[in-house]
């Protein structure tokens, strides 16, 4: 089974957009224009994408420059989303710590052959996952740093160092970051056939190669993302990775 490029693909598209537009009518919903926005840039990089792929993965050396860029638009994106494009040093390494490892454990045991072909895709949803913590991370944290001040100061007041007074405020926060991955990884096969199981399936694989490559898929996602979250809590607590009013104005 396979989903070819052609008419009823467009008409498809055409019809679920359609249907998007009119559940954000009914639901008097703001920003309508951009999940169309959306859905157009989604048509298009996703198009530039499969013809970059097309040719990278055929030289792994490439494919490794490929990851490096989807990596970069990552933190550059989970940068813009909590407001701290002055730290982007920091988020990146806290998006590296918990990246390489994962990779290293999949290429290093042979799970995943050192191929293009294969290192891309991988690569590409741990990327993205691992995005995702970091943002809900920052998001979460920040918020609870810029509502709980009174109990920032209150702690400096008391004595605690600074790194000990923002973890008091901002530690509680950290799990909730790692709520949807856990539940992804909770619900797989009960809820949701997650998109590496799909892929497998989809491209001719037995329903036990693709239980396994989606199992593999999960671990590392929650792997990459639980210390991501880790160490961006670190560099939070530090002052290293902060957006640039609370960067200017935390007591300290």
């Amino acid at each position: 089974m396979s989903v070819n490029p052609g008419w009823p693909v467009a008409v498809a598209l055409v019809v679920l957009m359609a249907l998007t537009m009119v559940a954000y009518a009914a639901g008097r919903l703001p920003h309508a224009p951009s999940a169309l926005l959306a859905g157009a840039r989604a048509v298009v990089q996703l198009s530039v994408a499969a013809l970059v792929i097309t040719a990278v993965i055929r030289t792994v050396w490439l494919s490794v420059l490929l990851v490096c860029v989807m990596f970069a638009v990552a933190v550059w994106t989970t940068l813009r989303r909590v407001e701290a494009l002055p730290s982007w040093a920091w988020a990146a390494l806290a998006m590296a710590c918990g990246l390489l490892p994962v990779l290293a454990v999949v290429l290093l045991t042979g799970t995943v052959p050192f191929t293009g072909i294969a290192i891309v895709p991988v690569a590409g949803i741990l990327i993205g996952n691992t995005m995702n913590a970091h943002t809900l991370v920052g998001r979460r944290t920040f918020t609870a740093l810029r509502e709980e001040r009174g109990q920032l100061e209150a702690g400096l007041s008391i004595g605690l160092l600074r790194p000990d007074a923002i973890s008091e405020v901002i530690h509680r926060r950290v799990p909730e970051a790692l709520i949807p991955g856990l539940d992804q990884v909770r619900t797989a096969g009960v809820v949701t056939l997650p998109g590496a199981f799909i892929g497998v399936m989809l491209g001719g694989g037995s329903p036990a190669q693709a239980a396994a490559a989606q199992v593999l898929v999960l671990f590392g996602i929650m792997a990459a993302q639980t210390i991501t979250a880790i160490v961006a809590e670190r560099f939070i607590c530090a002052g290293r990775l902060l957006p640039t009013d609370l960067a200017t104005t935390l007591p300290r």
